[in-house]
């Protein structure tokens, strides 16, 4: 063990100092030098033995320095790692390719806390960045759909979805958002919701690559059949085959076969997916009288 500085008081009210090396439980002094009445006395016999263990070639710190009296305080707080995380992956996607400030700091804003435009900031402002000014981020709207920055996006993301596999088979779906205003307009529309609701709405659907990675996105009239949706949003992409899980098979199936062919691609199959009311009569007999296994 190294030795050590202690300081004992003494029977005669003095403050002894001395050299010390613990062994087991117990100290051994190696050293007494000497005892002091009063501070100044003790600082000297202090500066004395500290003198004595530090080595002649290592410099000795000063531990008489003062200690600050006020408490730290935290003046700021960044979250470097998770801006430089989402930056580094915007960049791997190839969404850099908009090349917009004020548009990946909304994107940015919406993925750590979804809220409005204008609370964006104070957003942005709590992960150590420094928004961009607020007219900035109206004049990027703007940018968003006068650009094309969704068709940019897109192709990005195609490309990403190809880089290391394919698009040959993708998978669709839409849902329903709907608005709670009293008139309809161009967009907002009354039509079929799957939660019963009878607020203005529109269709939103998304196809996705195989594992689930997205390539497009739409949005249209809430009261468009969403079958009609199926055949533009594939328009939009490459020539791939969708897959459709829903209800009303059927149906679907023949609204997809009624739409003109997409002759310049060769056409598009499709995979329809459906949970049937009952099975076909050849089966209905065979599993009324062979149980449910198919030979």
């Amino acid at each position: 063990m190294s030795p050590l500085l202690r300081k004992v008081k003494t029977a005669s009210g003095a403050t002894a100092v001395q050299i010390v090396v613990k062994e087991g439980r117990k100290n051994r002094i190696i050293e007494h030098l000497g005892s002091a009445h009063d501070e100044a006395g003790l600082a000297v016999l202090m500066a004395a033995g500290r003198a004595k263990l530090v080595p002649p070639d290592q410099q000795m710190l000063d531990f008489s320095a003062a200690t600050p009296t006020q408490p730290a305080v935290v003046t700021g707080s960044s979250s470097a790692l998770l801006v430089e995380v989402v930056r580094a992956a915007w960049k791997a996607l190839g969404f850099d390719v908009v090349g917009d400030e004020a548009f990946f700091q909304l994107v940015l804003a919406r993925l750590v806390e979804p809220t409005s435009m204008l609370d964006s900031a104070r957003v942005l402002t709590e992960l150590g960045i420094v928004p961009v000014h607020r007219a900035r981020m109206h004049r990027c709207l703007a940018r968003i759909a006068g650009r094309g920055y969704r068709d940019q996006l897109a192709a990005a993301c195609y490309g990403h979805a190809t880089r290391d596999g394919d698009v040959t088979l993708v998978m669709y779906d839409v849902t329903t958002l709907h608005f709670e205003v009293e008139h309809e307009d161009k967009l907002r529309k009354v039509g079929y919701s799957k939660e019963r609701r009878v607020d203005p709405q529109i269709i939103v659907g998304l196809l996705v690559d195989r594992h689930g990675f997205p390539l497009e996105i739409g949005s249209w009239e809430g009261n468009k059949t969403e079958t009609h949706t199926i055949i533009p949003i594939i328009n939009q992409s490459h020539d791939p085959t969708p897959a459709r899980r829903s209800g009303g098979g059927r149906r679907r199936r023949h609204a997809v076969d009624d739409q003109p062919p997409n002759t310049s691609r060769g056409g598009i199959g499709f995979i329809v997916g459906s949970r049937p009311v009952k099975a076909p009569g050849d089966l209905a007999k065979h599993f009324r009288w062979h149980g449910g296994r198919v030979h």
